[in-house]
C-alpha cells in the first residue's frame, strides 16, 4: 500500500512569523505573571493572529519535539522523599482517581448534552489536566483540536483567576507574590542535561515501539520519572528550555485557529466556564469529604484535586504554608493518571458511546504524534 503523502512544510516566513509572535505573547504574558505564561501567551498571540489573517504556521514535528522537554519537566516532579510518604496520602491518592474518573464523566455529558460538543470532542476536553497530551491524544482520535485546546486553556485560566478568589471567600486566605523561578541554563550542569536528554530521546523511541499513546509526553515522562525516583538524577530542564518548549507548543495550537470564527470562540469559553464550575465544585466535595478520613487539610485537599497546573497550584500551597508535596504530588500522579488512561480507556469504550472515529486530516507524517 502507498504511503500517504506527507503535510506539505510551511514556508519560512510564516514559521519565522509565528514563532516571534508567539515569543513575543509568551514574554509579555511572563511579564503580566500570567499562569502558564509562555505557553499561554503564545497560544493567545498566535491564535489572534491566526484569526487575523496573518501568514502563521508551525510544523507539527517542533512540536513533537518539544513535547518531550515538556515530559521530562513533569517526570523530574519525582523526588525519591515521596516515597516515603505515598503512604500516608494512600486514601487521598485513591480519591483523586476516583474524582478524576468521575468528574471527566460528568463534564463529557455536559459538554456532549447541553454545549453540543461531538462525543469525541467532549471526550478529550473533559479531563481536568492535561491541556498538551489531551489536545494531541484527542486529535489522533479524530477530535477537533481547536475546540479541545480552547476548552482546556480556558479551564485553567478561569481556575488560576478565580482560586484566589475561592480561597478568600472560603478559607480566607489572600494569596502572596509567587517564588523565584528555577534554574538557568547557564547554570545547568552538563552530565545533568545529558541525561535529561536521554530520558527524552529515549523515552520517546521506547514509547513509540511500545506503541503507548502520547509517545512524545509519555515515553519522556516515565523514564524521567524513574531517574528522579530512583536517585540518578535530581536535575530538572533549563528553564529557558521550559520557556522554550511551552512556546512551541502554544504557538502551534495558536496556528490551529486560522479562520476560526469569533462565534466558535465565544462558544468554546462558556461551554468550558461550566465545565470549569463542575470540575471546582467537584474537588471541592471532594476535599470536605476526605478531610475527616486522611486528617489532611481540606484547604490542602483542595488545592491538590484543583484542576489547574501543577506548578500554579503548588505556589499557592508554598504561599499558605502547606505541604507543597502533598498539592504537587496528587497533581503530578493526576497528570500521570489522565495521560495514561484517558486514551487508554477511549480505546476500550464503544463506538455508540464515543461516536465514530474519524481520523484527523490532514494524517500525521510517519514518526509524529
Amino acid at each position: 500500500m502507498a504511503k500517504k503523502p506527507k503535510a506539505p512544510r510551511p514556508a519560512l516566513h510564516k514559521i519565522a512569523l509565528a514563532l516571534v509572535i508567539g515569543s513575543v505573547g509568551g514574554w509579555l504574558a511572563h511579564e503580566l505573571n500570567v499562569p502558564l505564561a509562555w505557553m499561554l501567551g503564545a497560544m493567545s498571540a498566535t491564535t489572534v493572529a491566526a484569526m487575523s489573517g496573518l501568514p502563521v504556521a508551525l510544523p507539527v514535528s517542533f512540536r513533537l519535539a518539544m513535547l518531550g522537554v515538556l515530559g521530562v519537566m513533569l517526570g523530574s516532579g519525582f523526588a525519591p522523599e515521596i516515597l516515603d510518604r505515598i503512604g500516608d496520602w494512600a486514601i487521598s491518592l485513591a480519591g483523586l482517581a476516583v474524582y478524576t474518573v468521575s468528574a471527566t464523566a460528568l463534564v463529557a455529558v455536559f459538554l456532549r448534552r447541553v454545549a453540543g460538543y461531538d462525543p469525541i470532542t467532549a471526550y478529550f476536553s473533559a479531563a481536568p489536566g492535561g491541556l498538551s497530551e489531551m489536545v494531541l491524544a484527542g486529535t489522533q482520535a479524530g477530535g477537533d483540536e481547536r475546540i479541545i485546546s480552547l476548552t482546556h486553556t480556558s479551564r485553567i485560566l478561569l481556575v488560576v483567576l478565580a482560586l484566589p478568589f475561592l480561597m478568600q471567600v472560603i478559607f480566607g486566605y489572600t494569596p502572596g507574590p509567587r517564588p523565584a523561578g528555577g534554574i538557568p541554563l547557564a547554570d545547568s550542569n552538563a552530565f545533568d542535561i545529558l541525561v535529561l536528554t536521554f530520558c527524552g530521546v529515549a523515552g520517546y523511541i521506547l514509547a513509540r515501539l511500545a506503541r503507548l499513546p502520547a509517545a512524545a509526553v509519555l515515553g519522556p515522562m516515565l523514564f524521567s520519572a524513574a531517574f528522579h525516583l530512583g536517585g540518578l538524577t535530581s536535575a530538572k530542564p533549563p528553564t529557558e528550555l521550559v520557556a522554550a518548549a511551552q512556546v512551541v507548543v502554544g504557538t502551534t495550537i495558536g496556528c490551529r485557529f486560522a479562520g476560526v470564527s469569533m462565534k466558535l470562540v465565544g462558544h468554546t469559553i462558556l461551554a468550558s466556564f461550566g465545565s470549569t464550575v463542575i470540575l471546582v465544585a467537584g474537588g471541592l466535595l471532594f476535599a470536605v469529604a476526605l478531610h475527616p478520613l486522611t486528617g489532611l487539610p481540606t484547604i490542602g485537599l483542595f488545592l491538590a484535586f484543583a484542576p489547574g497546573g501543577v506548578a500554579e497550584m503548588s505556589l499557592i500551597a508554598l504561599a499558605l504554608s502547606i505541604d507543597a508535596a502533598l498539592v504537587a504530588t496528587h497533581h503530578i500522579v493526576r497528570i500521570f493518571f489522565i495521560v495514561v488512561c484517558t486514551p487508554l480507556l477511549f480505546r476500550l469504550l464503544p463506538a455508540g458511546i464515543v461516536g465514530r472515529r474519524q481520523p484527523p486530516a490532514p494524517a500525521p507524517a510517519p514518526g509524529e504524534d
